[in-house]
């Protein structure tokens, strides 16, 4: 096959990719086959992980709804503890303890409040907090990160010897049906698809 016949099948094919993701249910259907389904009971510890702070080192929309969510849970009395992760933003605060900062704020009592500020990726918040909370009994948690990162994320803490209650801190349901709104969402599916990929490659899975 010639170089050009190559170039043009690339082009169609992501130009089929392109119309699919924007004008037929496709993400939405893949969304729902890669996401787990809430449940929420009674835990030793909420943990809320990591996304990123913005450039001025607050939380982003992402790390700011996984944060109420898990003070929500708290609220609720489903876990005596609440765990905040995510590393620092160039020479800025760490994204956990801006978190843990907000839900002091929010009257959550500092001494149920445990934050790692040194994990920079999933499989590290689950070695981290694995060699950290399994010392103080803590075996049943409540996972807060988003909808499509919670497969990789349970499968990481769970093989770090933990139970774990997945608490999607969105809700993939309600997304809108634009075309706009479709193509993100293929985009999210499709990075998530490779981060899985080589976790496993990886032997992190």
């Amino acid at each position: 096959m010639s170089w050009a016949r190559i170039c043009r099948f690339l082009g169609l094919a992501a130009l089929a990719v392109f119309l699919t993701s924007a004008f037929t249910p496709l993400p939405n259907l893949l969304s729902r086959w890669l996401t787990i389904p809430r449940r929420l009971e009674p835990a030793e510890a909420i943990v809320v992980l990591g996304t990123r702070l913005t450039p001025d080192w607050e939380l982003s929309a992402a790390s700011l709804r996984r944060t109420r969510y898990g003070i929500a849970l708290y609220r609720r009395g489903l876990a005596p503890l609440l765990v905040f992760t995510g590393p620092a933003r160039g020479e800025g605060p760490a994204e956990a303890t801006v978190r843990a900062e907000l839900a002091r704020e929010l009257g959550i009592p500092a001494e149920v409040i445990l934050t790692e500020p040194g994990a920079r990726t999933t499989r590290e918040e689950a070695v981290r907090l694995g060699s950290r909370l399994r010392p103080m009994g803590v075996r049943k948690i409540l996972l807060v990160t988003n909808s499509l990162h919670m497969a990789r994320a349970r499968g990481l803490f769970e093989r770090d010897g933990f139970e774990v209650l997945a608490a999607p801190a969105d809700d993939l349901s309600k997304t809108s049906g634009e075309p706009e709104d479709r193509l993100q969402l293929m985009r999210q599916i499709l990075e998530e698809l490779i981060a899985q990929l080589y976790y496993r490659v990886a032997g992190y899975l």
